[in-house]
């Protein structure tokens, strides 16, 4: 039988198919896989730069029953763009689960990472954040902070955003890049003033030292974590997670390494009683929140079948369209 010819997708054909993808219910679907054990994702692959700073995390597996295993690597450099280059770069390989061969190289430049997490973000805002949303926060000014307003409206009508970076001169950038947008973007002189206006808080930075203290958050807040993808990272301080009344993390597994959960674990703030999986969540939403008055946090670490999920709606797409 003659090898099948691979599949090269440069970011300009992904970018194309990523227009009329319904993400949302897809990436879902591969959370729900995992949490029912459907999924084989070993552990992550990580490779950690000291000069210039930068990681580069290697996610994979495959799905039960599914056509395709997936090998992901993506990496964030933290200097890039002093270079003129995206902090974000990477690739994903679609492998045949029939025959182990190469099938589809997508060229992503670690835009499906990017995308796939901002997607994550939006499914924990679905089940997790207060019917009642006058502003939300945003904690960091990059790629991920923008890639919330993105998506936002697929889950939230919530127009009045208020957001807090390092860099006067990123945030300011930030405001400017959504004034044609329909959201308007407040600039908060601090974390406690954002979290204080705030029912629903997103922090998307590569912070090594906790943003949000426990004394800024007020009852009935959701807060979704996206930065701690290692075990240094944190955003949170770990006694947010104890005085929160719902846990969730996308990988109880993940969470034993990296994560919010990992550092509370840590510092002896977790009781995994109140411990969700984020697919388990999905699969019955009584297990979310329940009143307006609960504070409930999110941990997202990232899973390599969000991965799989998304890199194969992409070259379904193509291939169908040929």
């Amino acid at each position: 039988m003659p090898q099948t010819p691979v599949t090269i997708l440069p970011l300009s054909q992904i970018k194309e198919r990523l227009k009329t993808a319904d993400l949302i219910p897809l990436i879902e679907s591969g959370f729900v896989a995992y949490s029912d054990k459907q999924a084989v994702v070993p552990p992550v692959g990580e490779l950690i730069f000291e000069d210039p700073p930068g990681e580069t995390h290697i996610k994979y597996g495959y799905i039960k029953e599914q056509k395709y295993a997936a090998v992901k690597i993506a990496s964030g450099f933290y200097n890039n763009p002093k270079l003129g280059i995206k902090a974000s770069q990477g690739v994903i390989l679609l492998f045949s689960q029939q025959t182990g061969e190469l099938r589809c190289v997508l060229l992503d430049e670690g835009l499906l990472t990017d995308i796939r997490t901002a997607i994550a973000s939006m499914i924990t805002l679905k089940y997790l954040a207060p019917k009642k949303v006058d502003k939300i926060g945003i904690i960091g000014t990059g790629i991920m902070a923008k890639l919330q307003l993105a998506y936002l409206h697929q889950v939230s009508d919530c127009k009045e955003i208020v957001v807090w970076g390092r860099t006067p001169k990123n945030v300011l950038a930030y405001q400017d890049y959504f004034k044609d947008s329909p959201y308007t973007v407040h600039i908060a002189k601090d974390i406690a003033s954002l979290a204080a206006q705030c029912q629903v808080i997103v922090t998307t930075t590569f912070s090594k030292e906790a943003l949000l203290q426990k004394a800024h958050i007020q009852r009935g807040t959701h807060i979704t974590a996206l930065g701690s993808d290692t075990a240094e990272k944190i955003e949170l301080s770990p006694k947010i997670l104890q005085m929160a009344d719902i846990v969730v993390s996308d990988s109880l597994a993940q969470s034993q390494s990296r994560g919010e959960v990992f550092q509370a674990r840590k510092a002896n703030c977790l009781n995994t009683e109140k411990l969700v999986e984020l697919g388990t969540l999905i699969k019955n939403p009584a297990l979310g929140r329940q009143d307006a008055d609960q504070i409930t946090v999110a941990d997202l670490t990232g899973v390599a079948v969000q991965d799989i999920m998304i890199a194969t709606a992409i070259f379904d797409a193509v291939t169908q369209a040929k």
